[in-house]
C-alpha cells in the first residue's frame, strides 16, 4: 500500500479498454469504507459511463480530453439530501442548512474520493482529479440533475493507462510537516523549500513558455488568477445558497455586526 501511494501518477491518457462492472463496484465498495463524520455518509457518487453523457459533461471541465477518453467519470458530491429525508421520515428535524454542514459533507466526499483513487490504482488503473468541479458546480448540478442539498466537490476520471508519466515533484517533508505547533516560514525557508521545484527543467520551460519571471508568476498570473478566483468564488457561493447550505438571514446579520 505504501508503494502504491508513493508511486501515484496522474493519468490523462487512457486506453479504450473498458472497466467491467464487477471491478468498478469493488473499487466503489472500498471507497465507501472511508472515514465519515458520525457515520452519516453525507456524500453521493455519480457514475458517468455513457459516451454521450461524458461528452455533455466535458464543457463543464473546460473540455479536458480525460472526460471523454476515460472509461468512467466519477463525480463526488456533498449530499445532505438523502440524510435530511431520512431524518424527516423518522420524525427528526434536520438542521443542516448551513455552511458547516456543507464542509462536513464535502470532507466526507473527498475522503471517499481518495479511497476510490487508491483502490483503483491498486488494480492497475489510472486516475485524474479534476479541480474544475467547484468552478462549474452550477452547470454540473444542472447536467447531473442534482437536487437541493447536493453539491459536486470533485471529479475523478478512471481508466486503464495509455501513458506512463514520471512522478510529479513534491515539496520536501520539512516544508509540509510542523511538530507540536505551526512554525512560520522565514525567507530562507521559502528559498530552500522551493529551490528544487523551480530548478526542474520542465518548470523552467513552463516559465519560459508563459513569458514570466518565475514559476510563482505562472501560478498567480496564468493558472490561478485573482480575477478567476473571485469569479468562481461568487459562482460557488451562489450554488451553496441555492442548494440550501447558506442561511442568507444569518450571513446578513453577521455582516451588520
Amino acid at each position: 500500500m505504501i508503494n502504491i501511494l508513493n508511486n501515484h501518477k496522474t493519468i490523462r491518457e487512457y486506453s479504450d479498454k473498458n472497466i467491467d462492472d464487477t471491478l468498478l463496484n469493488e473499487i466503489l465498495e472500498a471507497g465507501v469504507r472511508a472515514s465519515t463524520t458520525g457515520n452519516m455518509q453525507v456524500y453521493s457518487i455519480v457514475v458517468t459511463r455513457n459516451e454521450e453523457k461524458k461528452k455533455e459533461l466535458a464543457p463543464f471541465h473546460f473540455d479536458q480530453p480525460m472526460i471523454t477518453n476515460a472509461s468512467v467519470v466519477l463525480t463526488f458530491c456533498a449530499d445532505f439530501n438523502r440524510f435530511n429525508k431520512w431524518c424527516e421520515q423518522r420524525n427528526a428535524t434536520p438542521g443542516y442548512d448551513n455552511f458547516l454542514s456543507f464542509m462536513t459533507a464535502a470532507i466526507d466526499a473527498l475522503l471517499v474520493a481518495q479511497n476510490v483513487c487508491v483502490a483503483a490504482e491498486s488494480k492497475g488503473l489510472g486516475i485524474c482529479y479534476l479541480g474544475t468541479t467547484t468552478y462549474m458546480a452550477d452547470k454540473i448540478i444542472e447536467q447531473l440533475k442534482l437536487p437541493k442539498g447536493v453539491v459536486p466537490v470533485t471529479t475523478v476520471t478512471v481508466g486503464y493507462p495509455d501513458e506512463s508519466p514520471g512522478l510529479t515533484d513534491r515539496l520536501p517533508l520539512d516544508a509540509i510537516v510542523h511538530y507540536e505547533s505551526y512554525k512560520d516560514y522565514t525567507t530562507e525557508d521559502i528559498e530552500s523549500y522551493y529551490n528544487e521545484k523551480e530548478n526542474l527543467e520542465e518548470n523552467k520551460a513552463f516559465v519560459a513558455e508563459n513569458n514570466k519571471e518565475s514559476l510563482a508568476q505562472v501560478f498567480t498570473d496564468v493558472r490561478y488568477k485573482k480575477a478567476d478566483n473571485e469569479h468562481f468564488s461568487k459562482v460557488l457561493m451562489d450554488v451553496l445558497r441555492k442548494q440550501g447550505f447558506l442561511d442568507t438571514t444569518f450571513f446578513s446579520m453577521e455582516n451588520k455586526k
